[in-house]
């Protein structure tokens, strides 16, 4: 590749935890979706067996604001605590793009992480190339703090995230299932707990939710989530703009067939935001509190959506 027009810029951080578990952090795609806001979902295509060696990951994330996706190849150093990455096929104005993640011990306790990136743009375009200094900009610094602050809150307060799932069986078709979760733009019709919605697939697959949902007492809370759709077998998503309760709410939609039906599953992994649980609970609620709050009305909404799919879907086989 030639040198001309290429950037190279670098991005640091101190982090209070130990440099290992920062690495083991990075290294794990499954959990970036959670430490990291701008990514939506990664799935891992090939090798990362052991956390050593090449393997290929393909990312969904958003970038000054708008979901993109690319298909990157990592090689994993845990001894010298490096990563080294290269997308594959970079989408435009970005022509292309590496880098390398570099874990620091600075003390038993403590340490540095460096984020270098490499790229040029789509015809050593100007115009392109600041839009993606803007991204790689924000985006570095975003993930960094969210690096920070995620290692550091898994260090002193488990009971803060937590995960969980509820099932539905439907005799029905996986298609139809799947297409009544996948049709997010029908839910204003489909849903009683759905007042409004805004939905827009400029890409197939990758899908951008906004809607307003009425809670138990009445009220009505906007959110909004990039959507990842796998047809027929599983949709990711992001919430973005999120209730107050919560700094984090990641969700996998399932489809499997079994028993000639179809088992689908909502599953929900939750960050809570302590900050706020008094405004919202009462000064005497405890995080606790907080965590069954959450639960329950993420739960309902999701019962109540596996539910509605069941009677679409096993309506149109009656049918």
């Amino acid at each position: 590749m030639s040198q001309e027009g290429l950037r190279e810029v670098e991005h640091d951080i101190a982090i209070d935890a130990p440099a290992d578990a920062v690495y083991r952090l990075i290294a794990e795609v499954e959990n970036w979706p959670r430490i990291f806001p701008p990514t939506i979902h990664v799935d891992r295509i090939e090798g990362g067996e052991g956390g050593a060696g090449e393997e290929r990951i393909e990312i969904w994330a958003t970038a000054n604001g708008e979901p993109k996706n690319w298909t990157s190849r990592r090689t994993l150093d845990p001894e010298r605590a490096r990563i080294t990455f290269r997308q594959e096929v970079s989408t435009p104005p970005v022509a292309a793009m590496g880098g390398t993640w570099i874990v620091e011990p600075l003390s038993a306790a403590t340490s540095r992480v460096r984020l270098l990136h490499d790229y040029r743009a789509v015809d050593d375009d100007p115009a392109g190339l600041k839009w993606i200094d803007e991204a790689v900009d924000r985006n570095s610094r975003s993930e960094l703090a969210a690096l920070k602050r995620n290692v550091e809150l898994a260090h002193t307060s488990a009971e803060l995230t937590f995960s969980f799932e509820d099932t539905v069986r439907i005799a029905g078709s996986v298609k139809d299932v799947y297409a009544f979760i996948d049709e997010a733009g029908l839910w204003v019709e489909r849903l009683p707990h759905v007042a409004s919605v805004r939905f827009s697939e400029d890409v197939p697959g990758l899908q951008v939710l906004e809607m307003d949902t009425r809670a138990k007492d009445g009220s009505t809370h906007t959110t909004k989530s990039y959507r990842v759709a796998f047809p027929h077998r599983r949709i990711a998503y992001k919430q973005v703009t999120l209730p107050a309760l919560m700094t984090l709410h990641t969700g996998l939609w399932t489809f499997t067939e079994q028993d000639g039906g179809v088992a689908a599953t909502s599953q929900h992994t939750v960050v809570l935001n302590t900050d706020n649980i008094a405004r919202v609970l009462g000064e005497r609620a405890s995080v606790a509190d907080a965590r069954q709050y959450v639960h329950s009305a993420l739960s309902t909404n999701s019962r109540a959506t596996l539910g509605h799919a069941k009677e679409y879907a096993e309506r149109r086989v009656r049918a």
